[in-house]
């Protein structure tokens, strides 16, 4: 089984990118489960959203606590949350920034840590504002490219299938990130 916890902000579609990347999974023919964890239901507020895959029907129905890939929509939840807590030895960590992930070799250990410029790719793509950008369809082509666990192709197709709206604009965006993710 293949596990992935999503950390955002309200607004940014954490749990919209986990029901994309689902869909994107099932088309590829795995079993899927994805599914949120709200705390304060505001704008603005931390979100965690999960998702895990499988070639095999899964039964298990909790959080989950020992991911393999943690995704973070927004740096500065990780003053405040440990993103890391439970993940795997040797897993990923995805990171919406314009740093590079050199500069959080320090922060976590005997994991690989891939950066993109998410906020960048979905101003640019206009979804969202400058100042309330949705980063979730942009960091689904990192997780491609970071995990090589889902092609591009099913993205782009469970995007056509899923988003509410602006799908040309998302796929593009997803396509962007996959092409702009860095590894430290």
């Amino acid at each position: 089984m293949y596990e992935i916890r999503f950390h955002g902000r309200g607004g940014q579609g954490a749990v919209t990118a986990a029901n994309v990347l689902a869909v994107a999974a099932f088309k590829e023919g795995k079993d899927v489960q994805a599914f949120p964890m709200f705390g304060v239901e505001r704008r603005g507020a931390p979100v965690t959203a999960f998702l895990r895959m499988d070639d095999r029907q899964i039964d298990i129905k909790t959080q989950i606590y020992e991911p393999d890939v943690v995704v973070v929509l927004d740096p500065t939840l990780m003053e405040v949350v440990d993103v890391s807590a439970g993940l795997k030895s040797g897993g990923i960590v995805i990171i919406n920034t314009t740093k590079s992930a050199k500069d959080f070799k320090g922060k976590f250990k005997n994991v690989k840590i891939f950066t993109v410029d998410a906020t960048k790719i979905a101003v640019d793509n206009k979804l969202g504002t400058a100042t309330n950008p949705i980063v979730n369809t942009a960091i689904l082509g990192s997780i491609s490219k970071a995990t090589g666990r889902i092609k591009m192709d099913s993205i782009k197709d469970a995007i056509a299938d899923s988003a509410p709206g602006k799908k040309e604009n998302n796929q593009r965006a997803a396509q962007e990130s996959f092409e702009h993710t860095k590894e430290g």
